[in-house]
């Protein structure tokens, strides 16, 4: 009877990668401070007039965005970034839906025990956070600067990620409730340990790549593998005091994100050499084989769209990608408990 549960929550789990990408586009175009309040219900509706647009670009007109980088904007132009943060706040509203919605029927149906039902609470929770979470670093943006902070960003990047690995994890739980691989000795110990700490340097990678979204890093040092010509850039310390250099320095940011991705090029390989020598179940030697073969395409994604100069394309993949990877490390992970 669990089977329909883990169904719905794999659905939520494609909605939050799909909400990934297209917050990834959002942030690309600049899209994310073109709506300047936060409307729960009544933001749901569209605008359809043409006096509804003329007030949404009036409202637009007084924030900073607008004044520094797109003054004479024209309506037209508005509506092509406006589209991409409508349809972001939309689709969060829509996942919070089909989560509520199944998991109200699923507990009248009494389908869920006490501690399934505390970790959906907790993971509604989280949507719900996640929310407050996104008006927050679009406040950021609104007030001076025309950029959201990239603290904010890396909050809201990773909030998600960890939002999709619960209900992911939950759903994995409930298709497969009891290990299936024979070998249950220190070497499948041994190895668990290894792919939970590949989890861990994934996710602590993914909240760099926030921060290189957040101050545009990867528009400078376009060149694979060095970095102009260097592999330690020199200005990798210019800022004082010397922690700001790794959340505000572009050279020690995307300097950071590569190093942890030459990190990765080398440990998942040993991972997946390692797990080729013990006796595994197939479905666990498949998550095996998809992780490293993710890494790969993750890893190609990632120089292609920084030789290319960040072109949204490239760059949305390289952010779906990243929540790809993510997810077949936590399927690893799961199948080696």
């Amino acid at each position: 009877m669990q089977k329909p549960i883990a169904i719905w929550l794999l659905i939520c789990c494609a909605m939050v990668f799909a909400m990934v990408v297209v917050g990834g586009v959002t942030r690309l175009t600049d899209s994310g401070l073109s709506i300047v309040e936060w409307q729960p219900i009544m933001g749901t509706l569209p605008p359809v007039t043409q006096g509804d647009w003329d007030e949404l670009l009036e409202k637009y007109r007084a924030t900073p965005q607008y004044q520094k980088v797109n003054k004479g904007m024209s309506v037209d132009e508005f509506k092509s970034i406006f589209w991409w943060e409508y349809f972001h706040r939309l689709l969060g509203r829509l996942i919070g839906l089909v989560f509520f919605i199944p998991f109200v029927y699923f507990l009248v149906k009494k389908q869920i025990d006490r501690s399934l039902g505390i970790k959906l609470t907790g993971i509604f929770v989280l949507g719900g956070l996640q929310g407050l979470m996104g008006w927050y670093m679009v406040m950021s943006g609104l007030v001076n600067d025309p950029h959201v902070s990239q603290y904010r960003l890396t909050a809201h990047l990773g909030l998600a990620f960890i939002i999709f690995a619960a209900m992911f994890w939950v759903a994995l739980g409930l298709l497969s409730p009891k290990g299936d691989n024979p070998d249950a000795g220190e070497a499948m110990q041994s190895l668990r340990r290894f792919a939970i700490g590949l989890t861990s340097l994934i996710f602590i990678m993914i909240l760099s790549g926030g921060f290189v979204a957040g101050i545009r890093a990867g528009l400078a040092y376009n060149t694979f593998p060095l970095m102009n010509g260097h592999f330690i850039p020199p200005e990798i310390f210019i800022l004082d005091p010397w922690y700001r250099n790794f959340f505000d320095n572009m050279a020690t940011v995307q300097f950071d994100h590569r190093l942890i991705a030459w990190m990765l090029a080398f440990l998942v390989p040993l991972f997946w050499f390692k797990s080729r020598k013990i006796a595994l179940s197939g479905m666990t030697r498949l998550a095996c084989n998809l992780f490293l073969l993710m890494l790969a395409i993750q890893i190609s994604l990632g120089i292609a769209t920084l030789l290319h100069v960040v072109p949204i394309p490239l760059a949305a993949s390289h952010q779906g990608g990243a929540l790809l990877l993510f997810a077949a490390s936590l399927w690893v992970t799961h199948r080696l408990r």
